[in-house]
């Protein structure tokens, strides 16, 4: 069921992206060559903690997921694009670290992502990061009162396609609310013009992942990191969108005026 918030409510929303925001921010600061994913798990904890937030992945058991999570965020890494589960590895230079996170603040969800090369990059990697920062600020430019559904995708998509990549349908955004996961499912492409009319009060997390060279996936043997079957590497873009009558009020990047466009 879609649900539609009121403006008091995506106000009592703010704090919870503002401290998804600060986390994924720390852990930027944090991921470099030597630093093992498990202790960025652990900061993410401490932050937690300290907030008096509540995680949205440890006790998370989806079907598709072999296991309760178990961890605080999701760390992805080269081949890993998303649902990274953290485990004893050392970043070496030049990994692409793709690192996931959502938390409730005050009984209010926001979920956010973001992807970056630890140490020297490649090139190519800077250029995939790119072209999901692009293809998330398109999609977050058509999350406006009046549009559909379709206009996101369709949007998040043809960046892609320009950039000469091929997308993955099987995981999207989705409704953000009490819970991390609801309606709609945001997929990354789609028709323009087709699917459910945008309207103030929807709260949808955009997020597209793309791979270099393919849009076919499996889940490691962990039963949680999802990786492209050709080994090639992915990067993972997100953030939590409000829409108003005003424009998209992007709730994990709080320093935004609303309806402002990056892109």
């Amino acid at each position: 069921m879609i649900e539609l918030r009121t403006p008091a409510q995506i106000e009592q929303m703010r704090p919870a992206g503002q401290f998804v925001h600060d986390v994924l921010q720390a852990l930027v600061a944090a991921a470099d060559v030597g630093v093992n994913l498990l202790d960025l798990d652990a900061l993410a904890h401490r932050m937690i903690k300290e907030r008096g937030a509540e995680s949205c992945y440890i006790d998370y058991h989806p079907s598709f997921g072999a296991s309760p999570f178990g961890f605080v965020l999701c760390t992805s890494v080269n081949d890993g694009v998303l649902h990274g589960l953290p485990h004893d590895y050392v970043l070496a230079d030049g990994d692409l670290l793709s690192v996931d996170f959502a938390a409730s603040v005050d009984g209010w969800v926001s979920d956010s992502a973001v992807s970056l090369v630890v140490g020297t990059p490649r090139e190519e990697d800077l250029r995939l990061i790119d072209t999901a920062t692009r293809a998330l600020e398109a999609g977050i430019a058509q999350a406006v009162v009046g549009n559909r559904l379709g206009d996101i995708s369709h949007a998040i998509g043809s960046v892609a396609r320009a950039d000469g990549l091929s997308v993955n349908l099987q995981f999207g955004g989705h409704g953000v609310g009490r819970t991390m996961h609801g309606d709609p499912h945001v997929a990354n492409d789609g028709r323009a013009g087709r699917g459910y009319p945008l309207k103030a009060g929807l709260v949808i997390a955009i997020e597209p992942w793309f791979l270099h060279s393919t849009d076919q996936i499996f889940i490691d043997k962990d039963g949680w990191t999802i990786k492209s079957e050709d080994g090639s590497r992915g990067a993972h873009m997100e953030h939590t969108v409000a829409i108003t009558p005003e424009g998209p009020l992007v709730l994990t990047d709080p320093g935004r005026p609303v309806g402002r466009a990056d892109a």
